[in-house]
């Protein structure tokens, strides 16, 4: 079974080994928190403000197997930013990303009330592409060579998935 919690402090060192793995680390955003103490503010952000910011742990039968994210961008349309998906290598190509991925975004819509969910994956991570795609979110175009990560320029594709989305 899948399911979807508000990551504790008890997440904190999980979160770190997870976030530094050689198999994760290249595919996340250049500006993630990567050191225990930014993980650990995160965290402790996530639990304090549970309607503007939150980090989340995926477990699959009660074990930790991924985490995602979110932020609110704006408050006034109700516009949250989500990212940060790592999947434990233990738990890759399962189906869990997609199953938690649906999970989290009836959440976010239905749950906490936001209108639109955006999300940008770097233009080599075919992965996360697929995948964004596969779970609704609709692809909106790409920003080119926007960001630098590992020395080179990157592009970002775009995607947002908005309430009524789900409803139909």
């Amino acid at each position: 079974m899948i399911a979807l919690r508000r990551a504790t402090l008890d997440d904190v060192d999980w979160l770190v080994d997870l976030l530094n793995g050689e198999e994760t680390e290249p595919f996340l955003g250049g500006g993630a928190a990567r050191d225990r103490d930014a993980i650990r503010a995160q965290v402790e952000r996530s639990l304090q403000e549970p309607e503007r910011a939150g980090t989340m742990i995926v477990e699959v039968d009660g074990e930790r197997a991924a985490t995602m994210k979110f932020e609110l961008v704006s408050e006034a349309h109700r516009i949250a930013r989500i990212g940060g998906l790592a999947v434990h290598p233990g738990f890759r190509r399962r189906g869990i990303a997609d199953e938690a991925a649906r999970q989290f975004q009836r959440h976010l819509l239905f749950d906490l009330g936001f209108h639109r969910l955006e999300l940008a994956c770097y233009g080599f991570n075919d992965r996360a592409i697929r995948h964004s795609e596969r779970v609704g979110f609709v692809r909106e175009g790409v920003k080119r060579r926007a960001y630098l990560r590992h020395g080179e320029w990157q592009d970002a594709v775009q995607f947002s998935l908005l309430r009524e989305d789900l409803d139909s």
